[in-house]
């Protein structure tokens, strides 16, 4: 950045780069800069309230502002930051953009429009405030958005991140709500804080990172209001800096702006004097200030520095203000229904079945997590560490794995080919829910780099059953989300994927749906071992099928090779080769003994939406023994599968807390190298003495 400290985005290059460039820090205390600069700054602010930009203002330097009605805000007495404010704001209200419905929002006229401005003799563009609007529109859905800001968080663990908060707060100007989101990562430095404000900047290089587009943040957070405040806490070799950053969609529409312009003030804390530093030009630090403290949710700087109280020495809190309204006029997000969730305002969709079985599925995880943060963010991630708590409303989100809640379940291995070269491969838990036949749901749970993308995918649609209460979960890195990870890029490979998600639904139900009470389709073939050579598979693809409990046929396809590989197995589902042929001799007596568990209920000729066959009421005499080893054996089965479970949570524990230990020893090391440069440093002046 040039003497300016506001971050105005443009899409050219060649004027990317003075934006970024740093400023030399002055160690000048605030509260005196202040009170050396108040006449000189009130003459400043009276030839700024013009509101109609010059011609010639089109000329100058992009980081150049003309604040109009933003700096209109009364310079008080200066005193030091951390005693008490400098600059207040006499506005008793926080300003509201002009529209609070997010999708008419975007009806913006600035009355100039965005033109192609001359620079030092070069063409350049403008991001004109719109894009704001039109870019956050990517996010049809507003937990989508939240989840966004939570990728942030999470790709914080590997800097320490213990905790990532989500709750409501207030506005103090106007007592209305706003949305907190807040960690205990790295937070970001002065030129990361800019980074993250600006459009296509990402530094995670990471392959775990789940961010990668350097946009997120902007989407999100303009999705959800009109504006976010961002504080961040940083510290590196000692030094503590904090930064406060404001994207005010408001701020550019009231005061007729036509480009993006963001103000940002930066402190360092100074160990020595026990005081805050500003880290830019003074002049230009206070003409940034008096923007914040106009269209911030906070009047004077020192509740500006009050939030950083519960930060630390690092770590970031976003604040999302002026939140968007539904067509209805209420407030999108709901934070009265429930005081420890997050709702989307509106009523809940309502499922079309029997009343009996209305309750259930009104209130599964897979209807639920459509209106409740809480439900959703129990699954958004395949896995949590358990030393990273999500905490909603003051109560941590328990982590939920859906493939706990299959029955029967089956695993595929899939190997995706491309041009003759296999892409990935990627093994699928397939199975009935646990409710399965009372619920409708069904479809897959696709995860990327560990963050669920498309929850309950549907792949088929089914107008005789076929395909109910069939769900599978699966981790596809072969495939890219899109930006807003909601869903994939229609790619060749993502298409492929579909097919065969598809054929693996119909092909489970066929051969299991007897289990479920449902007239088989299909019978069971003999259970024996089959391995179909890869020159038998369409080049497109190979599948590997994978059993811990059973065998099923509906891999022995033309599309579709059978074989044990174990080396492929979860350890969560691992099993011998002898155990799985045991459990095969035991599978057709195992749909015996769900036919009759069933024999006590009764059911006719029951039919409704999208439940339209006949439920066999099958009842078995003289299968007591069967039935006893059954149950024993599949108690026996829950078992190990909790005890590898266990396993793999300690596995997973032990390997964060190597990270751990890494990053401890490297930071003793560095100390130690300090330490005996000073330890030399003084040998030689003590040489020197002698001398």
């Amino acid at each position: 950045m040039t003497s300016i400290d506001i971050v105005d985005l443009s899409s050219d290059d060649e004027c990317v780069e003075p934006h970024l460039k740093s400023v030399k820090s002055e160690p000048v205390v605030v509260g005196n800069i202040i009170q050396r600069e108040e006449s000189k700054f009130q003459q400043k602010l009276q030839s700024e309230t013009q509101f109609k930009r010059q011609e010639s203002e089109e000329n100058r330097s992009s980081n150049v502002l003309s604040t109009g009605q933003s700096c209109s805000s009364i310079l008080d007495q200066g005193q030091s930051p951390v005693d008490d404010s400098s600059l207040s704001s006499t506005s008793p209200t926080c300003p509201a953009p002009l529209c609070r419905q997010f999708w008419k929002a975007g009806n913006y006229n600035d009355g100039l429009g965005s033109k192609v401005s001359l620079q030092n003799g070069k063409n350049y563009l403008l991001v004109h405030p719109m894009f704001l609007h039109s870019n956050a529109t990517s996010h049809k859905w507003a937990f989508g958005a939240v989840a966004e800001l939570l990728d942030n968080a999470v790709d914080e663990i590997r800097n320490g991140a213990t905790f990532v908060v989500v709750d409501k707060t207030t506005n103090p100007r106007d007592g209305s709500p706003a949305l907190l989101i807040q960690d205990d990562g790295g937070g970001m430095d002065p030129e990361a804080m800019r980074q993250c404000m600006s459009f296509g900047f990402s530094d995670k290089k990471s392959k775990s990172a789940i961010g990668q587009y350097g946009n997120g943040f902007k989407t999100s957070t303009m999705r959800l209001g009109a504006d976010v405040i961002v504080f961040s806490c940083h510290t590196s070799n000692r030094i503590l800096t904090q930064s406060i950053g404001l994207l005010s969609y408001t701020f550019l529409t009231r005061t007729g702006h036509d480009r993006i312009v963001v103000p940002m003030v930066d402190y360092k804390f100074n160990t020595s004097t026990g005081t805050l530093e500003i880290l830019r030009a003074k002049e230009h630090f206070l003409s940034n200030l008096s923007i914040l403290l106009q269209w911030s949710p906070f009047s004077t700087e020192s509740e500006l520095l009050k939030q950083f109280d519960d930060i630390g020495t690092h770590g970031t809190k976003v604040i999302i203000y002026n939140l968007w309204f539904n067509a209805d006029g209420d407030v999108e997000l709901d934070f009265e229904s429930d005081p420890q969730d997050i709702r989307i305002s509106g009523e809940s969709k309502r499922i079309e079945t029997l009343r009996a079985w209305k309750t259930t599925n009104e209130q599964h995880i897979a209807n639920q997590f459509h209106y409740s943060l809480r439900v959703y963010l129990s699954i958004l991630y395949l896995r949590v560490p358990q030393t990273f708590n999500i905490i909603l409303r003051g109560r941590v989100v328990e982590h939920h794995n859906i493939a706990d809640d299959l029955k029967f379940p089956e695993f595929i291995l899939y190997r995706p080919q491309y041009g003759g070269c296999v892409e990935g491969q990627v093994i699928t838990t397939i199975g009935f829910l646990k409710e399965a036949p009372q619920v409708s749901f069904h479809g897959f749970n696709v995860y990327h780099k560990n963050r669920l993308i498309l929850p309950f995918w549907q792949v088929v649609s089914y107008s005789d059953s076929r395909g109910r209460g069939v769900v599978g979960v699966l981790q596809a890195e072969f495939i890219e989300p899109t930006h807003n990870k909601q869903d994939f890029e229609r790619t060749s490979l993502f298409q492929k994927l579909e097919s065969r998600l598809k054929e693996m639904t119909l092909e489970y139900w066929d051969y299991h749906c007897g289990l479920i009470g449902y007239q088989v389709k299909k019978k069971l073939r003999a259970p024996e071992l089959l391995q179909i050579s890869s020159h038998s598979m369409p080049p497109s693809s190979k599948q590997e099928f994978i059993t811990s409990n059973k065998l099923s046929p509906a891999i022995g396809s033309a599309k579709a090779g059978l074989v044990i590989a174990e080396q492929f197995i979860p350890k969560s589902q691992f099993r011998s080769k002898q155990g799985v042929l045991e459990k095969r001799k035991e599978h057709v007596d195992l749909i015996e003994v769900e036919k009759a568990k069933r024999r006590a209920v009764e059911v006719g000729n029951v039919t409704d939406a999208g439940y339209n066959e006949e439920i066999q009421p099958l009842v078995t005499a003289g299968n007591q023994p069967k039935d006893q080893e059954a149950v024993n054996l599949l108690q026996e089965n829950k078992k190990l599968r909790a005890k590898c479970l266990e396993y793999e949570k300690r596995e997973e524990e032990l390997k964060f807390k190597v990270t751990q230990l890494k990053i401890a020893i490297e930071e003793v090391c560095r100390e130690y190298n300090r330490m005996l440069g000073e330890l030399e440093s003084l040998e030689t002046i003590k040489e020197e003495t002698k001398v």
